[in-house]
């Protein structure tokens, strides 16, 4: 079982005072999170000024921090347009990424504009692609276009939790439906993000946790940061196993 720390998201600078947002930050607590239980990492890269970025330079100051000092485990990084809002500026700052600064992997949202056509170009440069799948349609353009993908990541966006596994139900159910083989991770946000981790340690799927999801323990006390997030969802996994 993959055990994902998220550590930044779209948080915007300050939301939390433990949110890495600086490459020296980053690098930080991606050790923290390894060292807490972690076997991944996924990052949202940021610019000068803390706002996410996709920009070659952004990236690259990144990933080459990442792959001298960082811990040994893959790094996944964002294509939300939440980081670029235009799809087609998005498809070419991404055709920019230099080769040596390459992410392990990237999600791409497969409900947002140009998404198939990311994930061709990703595919051409070797680099593996987890389908973030929000909605049942998204899972129907999975299974239609048969684009190929690492894993998917299931994520539902609803507030209340009731709703949100009603959600996360139809996407399986179109999944299975498409013969969808590959690894599947399901998450939730703010007041889902516990239970959908819970939900996903009993049907045995991949998790993940951090600041970018939720800033909260599953008793409402603010999380300290990332690392003690990573913690209490390690000592959830191995309570299930």
């Amino acid at each position: 079982m993959r055990i994902v720390a998220c550590l930044n998201g779209d948080r915007r600078p300050g939301a939390h005072p433990a949110l890495p947002v600086s490459v020296d930050q980053l690098v930080t607590d991606a050790h923290a999170v390894v060292a807490a239980g972690a076997t991944a990492v996924h990052i949202h890269p940021r610019d000068a000024g803390g706002a996410e970025s996709l920009e070659p330079q952004a990236v690259a100051a990144l990933m080459e921090r990442m792959r001298a000092d960082g811990p040994d485990v893959p790094v996944s990084l964002t294509t939300s347009l939440s980081a670029q809002s235009d799809p087609w500026r998005r498809y070419d700052l991404v055709q920019r990424w230099a080769s040596p600064s390459l992410p392990d992997s990237v999600s791409v949202n497969l409900h947002e504009a140009g998404s198939v056509d990311l994930i061709h170009l990703l595919g051409d440069r070797r680099v593996a692609v987890e389908a973030g799948v929000w909605t049942v349609d998204a899972a129907r353009i999975l299974v239609a276009t048969k684009v190929r993908v690492a894993a998917v990541l299931v994520e539902p966006t609803q507030v209340a939790v009731d709703d949100a596994q009603r959600n996360t139900a139809a996407i399986m159910s179109v999944l299975d439906r498409g013969k969808v083989a590959v690894p599947r991770m399901l998450h939730g946000a703010d007041a889902t993000a516990w239970p959908m981790l819970s939900q996903a340690l009993e049907e045995g799927l991949d998790i993940r946790i951090g600041l970018a999801d939720t800033m909260r323990l599953p008793d409402g006390a603010e999380a300290h940061d990332n690392a003690a997030l990573v913690e209490h969802a390690v000592a959830l996994a191995s309570a299930s196993a």
